[in-house]
């Protein structure tokens, strides 16, 4: 018997996953990239697509707590994975703290970039709830803005530390 190849193996396979808390199940391909399960599977339209070189941002999910350009990563890399999307950042009730945050200190211009900035802030909030300034302008390299300056991104940033950055679920 001739042995199959990956590719071959993976044609018309079936991701499994948490996104946002809840078991999905979506139909693959070898070369399906998650950005397109979570936008047009799941019709979680608030990861953008964009660059889809990795290089914005706009994109960014959490896979198991670490920021991933959704861009970049095959679907099939987040096999029995938990993915969250800024969707599923928020509690019920309220808007995580690094939501609060933008909204309060006007975080966002057009609103493209948001989504990726605050997934990007949450993750490194996360790791480090006291970053230097030089600390959160490496973390925050992959993550562009085209609109204007960002001012209002770092005041965001910056009322996230003092609230913490981190919500009680989620972190």
């Amino acid at each position: 018997m001739i042995d199959q190849t990956w590719a071959e193996r993976a044609a018309g396979s079936k991701l499994e996953c948490e996104v946002n808390g809840k078991a999905v199940s979506a139909e693959i391909t070898p070369s399906t990239r998650l950005l397109s399960v979570i936008r047009e599977d799941l019709g979680l339209t608030g990861t953008k697509r964009s660059c889809e070189i990795g290089r914005c941002g706009a994109c960014m999910v959490l896979v198991d707590g670490k920021p991933v350009n959704s861009c970049l990563t095959m679907a099939y890399q987040c096999s029995g994975k938990k993915i969250t999307t800024i969707e599923g950042l928020a509690g019920e009730e309220m808007l995580h703290p690094v939501q609060q945050s933008f909204l309060e200190e006007g975080g966002y211009q057009c609103g493209y970039c948001t989504p990726g900035m605050i997934i990007s802030v949450a993750a490194m909030l996360a790791e480090n709830p006291k970053p230097s300034m030089e600390q959160i302008e490496e973390h925050m390299s992959g993550n562009l803005c085209r609109c204007t300056g960002y001012g209002g991104i770092l005041r965001s940033i910056e009322r996230a530390i003092e609230r913490g950055g981190q919500s009680d679920d989620r972190g």
